[in-house]
């Protein structure tokens, strides 16, 4: 196929592939092999969904209902772009007999509107406002897939993973916050086979990029002198919004920036000394002319010394973090948690504030027992060799590919203890 991302090319027959991918399908589930026909965006997903333990007749938890769903919809970004949304989409979608969906980041529908005999052929499946549809829920599916590869993308009849959602076909495409890039969610088109026509994912993709302007309008301008906010999660070198000005530090300034945000109260050059170098023979002289160098970076004012002191507050996405694990918001921790704290420092205090931030999170998501928070975590990067999450993961959703990776993380774990030494 020319296009990796759409369904079904023009002039393909949609009877034959139909067939084609239910005998793949079944190969798939039977013998964990994905034969040729099968596109690469949808294979790699159903490894992914098979990995997460989703099995072929499974169906989407509910879990936002009433107030809370409306509470969470009233403060979620996309919400602004919604009358943009429907009035792009929703003629299509009652015209044409389609859903309009929207969901968040973590694959959660927001909302679900359209032809009333679709809805409620669609509510048989839980395909409503307040289900997961994530991946790691639900297996491959447009809104769940499209924010888990950050693509556009069009998934067609056996192409989905759970068997009752396989006489649809949906496109979607992930929505970005125009100002930091993060996905915000997806909006998708739900209906029959006429949307597999390469038209319908160009569709969405330009709807995306329509909410992505609007938001972008819709945003107020960056003060001329803001708050300064900090993003060093998942990254080795941080990113600094200043001044409406973004700008990438140095590993070495990261750290120093990441620490004196923590310490608002400042730090002695020793102080300073002992949480950024293992090796004591490093100078002073050494670390005052990184500081002097991150001055520059920041502009004159932000950064002062005797002790070295931040004069303005930083707003940073570790402190977002801990906000929502000390207010108990588990479930927003998880999203807000995009990677160890600058992964590739070896700074004592960074090393320190990355383990404890982990430690943190990893608890609380072991204790509130959540499968699907647990399996967006094992499936992580971190996560893959948590062996704590792993048993928890286990405990709540034993399927096979969870006890298979439990079972080989704890033999790996055992193998050194056998080896005796010669």
């Amino acid at each position: 196929m020319t296009d990796p991302w759409v369904a079904l090319e023009p002039g393909a027959d949609p009877a034959e592939r139909v067939r084609a991918l239910r005998r793949a399908h079944e190969t798939f589930t039977t013998a964990g092999v994905v034969p040729r026909p099968v596109r690469s965006v949808v294979a790699d997903s159903w490894r992914r969904s098979a990995r997460a333990g989703v099995g072929p007749d499974c169906t989407a938890s509910v879990e936002l209902a009433d107030g809370d769903l409306g509470a969470y919809r009233a403060e979620h970004p996309l919400a602004r772009v919604m009358p943009l949304f429907r009035e792009l989409l929703g003629s299509f979608a009652a015209d044409g007999e389609h859903l309009l969906a929207v969901c968040d980041a973590h694959g959660r529908l927001l909302w679900v509107e359209g032809h009333p005999s679709t809805r409620r052929k669609a509510d048989r499946m839980n395909f409503v406002p307040g289900a997961r549809w994530a991946e790691t829920s639900v297996g491959t599916n447009a809104p769940g897939t499209a924010v888990a590869v950050d693509r556009p993308v069009q998934v067609f009849a056996a192409e989905h993973f759970i068997r009752r959602v396989q006489p649809w076909t949906c496109a979607a495409a992930p929505v970005h916050d125009p100002r930091t890039g993060r996905v915000l969610g997806a909006v998708d088109i739900t209906g029959g086979d006429g949307l597999a026509h390469p038209h319908s994912l160009g569709f969405v993709q330009a709807v995306a990029r329509a909410a992505e302007s609007q938001l972008a309008l819709l945003a107020p301008p960056p003060p001329a002198v803001g708050t300064p906010v900090l993003t060093a999660l998942g990254r080795d070198e941080a990113l600094l919004l200043l001044d409406g000005r973004t700008v990438r530090l140095s590993r070495r300034h990261s750290e120093l920036l990441v620490l004196l945000a923590r310490h608002p109260e400042g730090l002695t050059g020793d102080e300073l000394l002992c949480a950024l170098y293992e090796d004591e023979s490093v100078t002073p002289v050494t670390l005052r002319a990184e500081l002097a160098r991150l001055r520059r970076i920041l502009g004159p004012g932000l950064l002062a010394s005797r002790p070295y002191r931040l004069t303005a507050p930083v707003e940073s996405d570790v402190a977002v973090v801990e906000r929502r694990l000390e207010a108990g918001a588990v479930s927003a921790a998880s999203a807000a948690y995009t990677g160890p704290l600058l992964p590739g420092s070896q700074a004592p205090a960074v090393v320190r504030l990355r383990q404890l931030l982990a430690d943190g999170l990893r608890t609380a998501l072991i204790a509130c027992r959540d499968p699907d928070l647990l399996a967006d975590w094992a499936h992580t990067r971190w996560g893959d060799d948590d062996l704590q999450v792993w048993r928890a993961l286990a405990a709540v959703r034993p399927t096979a590919p969870v006890r298979a990776h439990l079972a080989a993380l704890e033999a790996e774990l055992a193998a050194p203890a056998r080896r005796t030494p010669r």
